[in-house]
């Protein structure tokens, strides 16, 4: 079956929109039949902890405790969204990938090594790992098979999230090291030339949108979801913290974060 992709490009937000944004978007995708694929960056740093976290972990990290939080939809380890590309892609359950998680993970990181390799950037797909008793609570010290790595160190990864059929994958991709983890080196560190502006990033999902389906459509975000995003913002508050929303969803039990 054919789809359309609609690719938004964003401006840079708060990580309660970034993230109330990915869920409106997973909702709509279900209603419409729609696929989405949206880049986008932080406007501030910004902790975002998967699912199952408790923030009670981030005592043990000072350096992050005093930055803003916010809890993503999908599972994983938490991740400093600084000085990196954060994408997401949510699917309608009749697009061909929908219902092939793992398939999902190894497209979408494919097509974001092929796009790098037109730069000159060897990326390569970390392979099987077996998982430590107790993973790290942060992402990028996990490792799982899907992950993209340059020299060792992990660049990207990604996690999913399900709802009646509809899915939406969402990663982040490294680009400089931040003075909050200056032990997590991105491409800047690790290679040269590497793409680091929105525009370059922009081709990285014309790329994406292309492997997803034959049309593809530049557009804004849409007014009702926008809307439906303001209303999960507003739940998403509470005094001093950010919290979850409530859901009966389903979660998919693989994660490359």
């Amino acid at each position: 079956m054919s789809a359309i992709v609609h690719v938004i490009l964003d401006e840079p937000q708060t990580g309660v929109w970034n993230m109330a944004v990915d869920e409106a978007l997973l909702e709509e995708s279900l209603r419409s039949e729609v696929v989405f694929l949206r880049f986008y960056r932080w406007s501030e740093p910004t902790v975002s902890f998967g699912y199952f976290q408790s923030d009670e972990d981030l005592r043990h990290h000072p350096r992050l405790s005093k930055l803003p939080r916010v809890r993503r939809l999908s599972g994983g380890g938490a991740i400093l969204h600084h000085h990196e590309q954060t994408y997401s892609c949510s699917l309608p359950p009749t697009h061909r990938l929908a219902q092939q998680p793992y398939q999902l993970y190894v497209e979408i990181h494919a097509s974001f090594v092929a796009f790098l390799a037109e730069w000159g950037v060897q990326v390569t797909v970390r392979g099987s790992t077996s998982a430590p008793r107790k993973e790290p609570f942060l992402c990028f010290l996990r490792e799982a098979g899907p992950d993209l790595v340059v020299r060792g160190h992990k660049i990207l990864g990604s996690a999913q999230r399900r709802r009646r059929g509809a899915v939406l994958q969402h990663g982040s991709f490294l680009l400089r090291a931040s003075e909050y983890t200056p032990n997590l080196f991105g491409l800047c560190e690790l290679v040269q030339n590497s793409p680091d502006t929105c525009t370059e990033w922009g081709l990285a999902a014309h790329h994406l949108a292309r492997s997803l389906g034959d049309t593809i459509i530049m557009s804004e975000l849409p007014a009702d979801v926008r809307s439906r995003a303001a209303t999960i913002a507003r739940g998403r508050i509470s005094t001093g913290s950010l919290i979850a929303q409530e859901s009966n969803a389903s979660i998919v039990p693989i994660s490359t974060d």
